[in-house]
């Protein structure tokens, strides 16, 4: 599976990025998965339920059912919190996965930077960001440099970087 990041500071528009992305690219015939770090902890699990009552109870794993989806859930219980790479072997194969967070990963990334963020770029520390996006030019920057809202040449930019071949070209 190819692999590309969306790396860069809260509220710098990496979501709502992804939002915009994935219809891109799955609109040229590519498979495509997601992958998000959490910073905090977070439940999918609501008390009084099932699936709740099982893992309470010390089940390792928990998987929930119905014929509309289905979605496991692995307790840690102590262990070391694992990779991107780690998480990314429990994944069914596609064409692409792309990861919000994980940004201290080796994996590529595009940078989501917004100006009125006022925060540094992150690439000049992390060889790992092979592009920008932005909602602003950026002279000195090396990198290709991404107008942040043309969803069309990011998508461009991803396939041609991960040597993805599509159903369709951009128009």
């Amino acid at each position: 599976m190819k692999v590309m990041g969306l790396a860069g500071w809260s509220g710098s528009g990496k979501t709502t990025l992804m939002m915009r992305l994935l219809p891109e690219l799955i609109g040229r015939g590519l498979t495509v998965s997601t992958m998000k770090h959490a910073h905090h902890s977070f439940d999918i699990d609501q008390p009084g339920k099932d699936s709740y009552v099982h893992r309470s109870a010390g089940a390792k794993e928990v998987m929930v059912a119905s014929a509309h989806r289905w979605a496991l859930m692995h307790e840690i219980r102590g262990e070391p919190e694992p990779g991107a790479a780690d998480l990314m072997r429990h994944m069914t194969p596609v064409d692409l996965v792309l990861i919000e967070g994980f940004k201290r990963e080796p994996h590529p990334k595009l940078e989501v930077h917004r100006q009125a963020n006022g925060k540094p770029l992150i690439h000049p520390e992390d060889p790992h960001i092979v592009a920008v996006a932005s909602d602003t030019a950026l002279p000195g920057v090396t990198l290709p440099v991404l107008p942040l809202d043309d969803i069309k040449a990011i998508a461009d930019f991803v396939i041609r970087h991960c040597g993805l071949r599509t159903g369709r070209s951009a128009e």
